[in-house]
């Protein structure tokens, strides 16, 4: 899988397939989460990536990404909600 926004191949951890299993998130919403979702960066490489998605209703998901050689996707959250001042918007 490879995402254009971060010009990067994804590795997603066994924990997000995982989490994504029990979510009902398959590999082609999470690659629009990717590349169409509101980013925030807790540093140069660690960022949330948030998208709201039509239909469902556990708005927001949420994949928090480590950026490295690979985009490496840790884990992915529904019910997402932004805490407020403890990342960036870049």
């Amino acid at each position: 899988m490879f995402c254009h926004r971060f010009n990067a191949q994804v590795q997603i951890s066994r924990h997000a397939y995982t989490r994504m299993a029990q979510r009902h998130i398959t590999e082609e919403l999470l690659i629009e989460l990717l590349e169409s979702g509101e980013v925030r960066y807790k540093d140069e490489k660690r960022f949330w990536t948030a998208l709201e998605v039509p239909g469902r209703q556990d708005n927001l998901l949420c994949a928090a990404v480590v950026l490295e050689e690979q985009l490496v996707v840790k884990t992915v959250m529904h019910h997402f909600e932004w805490e407020e001042g403890n990342a960036n918007n870049l």
